[in-house]
This record gives C-alpha cells, structure tokens and sequence, in this order.
C-alpha cells in the first residue's frame, strides 16, 4: 500500500490512494525486441466468442426497437485464454545482515502481465521500485526469475523480462475507442496471494487526472486515467485492466478506500493501454523514456481558481517561475503568463498541461499560446528532453 505523495494528489481529494503493490531498482540491460503494438482500429466481436448468452430476445416478427432483449456475458473462456499471460511479479531486496553477511529477502508484491514472445511482462513502476533481485510466479504457479528492464517513475510503468520462453501473451487494445460503461474486466494478485483473481466491472468514467498545487512541467504522474469499478486492491497494482475480447485496455494502479473518514466504494483506475504501449515500447528499446521538457513551475487553472483569482480564463497554466536558460525563458515565456495550448494542443477541461507537452517530442519546435496580460500571445519553443529512469 501507498499513499500518493501530495505533488500528485488533489487538494480536494483528502482521501488516502492506494497502489498495490511494493517498491524499482534502475539498472536495465534493455534487448531490442519488436515493440507491443496497440490495435489501432476496434475489432467486430462475435457475441459466442466473448461468451454472450442471449437471455431473452424480441419475438420473431415484431419491432426490435421496442422490443426487450438482454445479452449477459459469461467471461470464462475469456479469462481461460488470458490467465496464462497474467503473472505475479515479486520485489526482492538485499538487506545487510551483519555477521552473516547480505541476504536477499522479500520486500512486496505485485501484478504483471506479458506482452510477447520474449517474455516482457508490464507491470507498475511502484511495484519494482528499490528492488534488487525479481522473482515472476505464473498462473500454473511457476516461478521464475526476471530482470528489470526498464523503470519509469513519472508514468508508474516497469518492464521485466523472464527467463525462458513465456506461456502466454496478451495484446494490447486501443483506450482512445473506450467509452463510459463499457464492461471491463481485471486480473490480479490481491494481497499478493490470492493470484489469479478476476472480478468485473464497467468504465464508470474516462479522462480522469488529479490536479495538484504548484508543480514542475512533468512532475504529475496520474492524469488521463480509466476509472472503473473492478475491485481491485494492494497486490493488483500493475495488473491487466481486459474488454471483453480479451485486449488489455489499461493498467490497473490504484484505488481510493476513503475520503477524510468517508468510506469510499468502487473507485478504482488504471492507465490507458495507448500510453501503455508507448512506454512500454520505449523502455524495451532504450531502458528508459524521454520526455519533452519547457522548463517552467506552474498552477494549474481550474474554473473554481479562476473565479476564486479573477483570472481571465478558465482554463490553463499559471507560470509561477520559469527555469533560468530553459527553453520557456529563451523563448520569452515569463512569471506571470498563462500558457493556454502547446502545439495544436489546447488546455481544457479534458486536456491537462502536462497532456499537452507530452503529445510533443523533445527536441521539437512548438508553438506556445500564452496570456499575457489581455493580449495573448505566441512562442516558439524548442522542447529540451529530460529522462526518468
């Protein structure tokens, strides 16, 4: 269990989150292999191969449109086909044991799941974090060791790679066609010993983020998040979030149990599967992800902010310093602007700054649209890449 350090945690939202699972090392020997390709275009689904059972249906001859009909889903052929693509990944640390030397003892566990032919499981950042040596037990209940591959802090994404050929593999599916109450299921390693757990659940909401105070460009880790109502608890953390063809959809990484004393059921969220592959694929190729970087510290605007501050604008980011030779400061951005789009990316409601940036590319030149004053304006910006690893 974990609770989000502040920097990532509305200030609304009092409540603890929970991340299932434990705690990466960064020492990555990464060997290029083809990178996991999302399904780009959703696929027609026959109702017999997703397990549909069709309960009643309109009478032959009459209206279907106002008819009644119900389809309910039977997913265990599903889950038969995807268990064995689904894994328990085990945080092992070296602790120093005085007299008797260093020995490496269990320090959490975690979900995990493989995405092909060479054994490179995804799971969370969070699961990984500060370990040593990591162990995958399979759904036959295997065991097997594994190797980080790559681990990235800002987007609580982590690859390993077992040894040998894998069972299993799972693909990914496209989140951007996901819509609101679409059925979903989720596989995982609860408490890190009831492995092999499935329990179901709809999209209740998409796009979701938590807004912070005063960050860097960047430090938010959790914007753009599925929530569904999937139980999920410490353990599952890293676990395949599947529609119903059996396509990882998204990432399962944490739930919130409670606001304040407010007991809190069914929210639960994972990170899309696009953004997913795309980390994941990074991390296969490079060990580690770039990122575009602009250089400034800002506060994000919300509606409530902007009326609370007489702001001019809804929506935005607040630049409260700039860093010193940045791109920002070359490009004249200053404290005191309002940035308003990066590239054809405009900060809205849906689009959160950090989204914005990180639909570009280091090294890019963009066009920044700012407020300054009354008069908004435009900077060319060319983006500095950073890493996390």
């Amino acid at each position: 269990m974990k609770t989000i350090r502040p920097l990532t945690l509305a200030t609304a939202l009092t409540g603890l989150v929970l991340l299932a699972a434990c705690t990466p090392a960064p020492e990555t020997t990464p060997t290029a292999t083809p990178a996991p390709t999302p399904t780009a275009v959703p696929v027609t689904v026959n109702l017999e191969d997703v397990g549909a059972v069709i309960v009643a249906s309109p009478a032959a001859g009459t209206d279907a449109i106002s008819g009644v009909y119900v389809v309910t889903f039977d997913a265990s052929d599903i889950v038969d086909r995807v268990m064995p693509a689904v894994v328990t990944v085990i945080n092992e640390q070296r602790f120093d044991n005085g007299m008797l030397g260093q020995t490496e003892v269990e320090a959490g566990r975690g979900t995990g799941f493989i995405i092909d032919g060479s054994g490179h499981i995804v799971t969370n950042e969070h699961v990984v974090r500060g370990g040593t040596g990591f162990e995958v037990i399979l759904s036959t209940g295997e065991k097997r060791d594994a190797t980080l591959v790559g681990a990235d802090p800002l987007s609580d994404l982590a690859v390993v790679r077992i040894e040998g050929s894998p069972p299993a593999a799972v693909e990914f599916g496209s989140s951007e066609s996901l819509e609101q109450g679409q059925p979903v299921l989720a596989i995982g390693s609860p408490l890190g010993e009831f492995t092999g757990t499935v329990t179901s659940g709809i999209v209740s909401a998409l796009n979701r983020d938590f807004p912070t105070n005063a960050r860097m460009a960047g430090e938010g880790i959790y914007t753009d998040l599925i929530q569904h109502d999937a139980a999920i608890n410490p353990g599952n953390s890293g676990g395949p979030l599947f529609d119903l063809a059996g396509r990882v959809i998204g990432v399962n990484t944490l739930g919130i149990p409670q606001s304040g004393i407010t007991p809190v059921q069914g929210l639960f969220f994972a990170i899309p599967s696009d953004h997913v592959a795309n980390i994941a694929s990074q991390l296969i190729e490079n060990g580690q992800v770039s990122y575009p970087y602009i250089g400034v510290e800002y506060q994000p605007i919300s509606p409530d902010l902007a009326a609370q501050n007489d702001l001019p604008v809804d929506y935005g980011a607040f630049v409260l310093a700039v860093v010193p030779g940045g791109p920002a400061e070359q490009s004249g951005i200053r404290e005191g602007d309002i940035i308003l789009g990066i590239g054809d990316q405009q900060i809205q409601s849906q689009t959160t700054f950090t989204e914005a940036l990180f639909d570009q590319a280091p090294g890019e030149t963009v066009t920044v649209t700012v407020l300054r004053g009354n008069q908004e304006r435009q900077f060319e910006v060319t983006l500095a890449g950073r890493q996390e690893s």
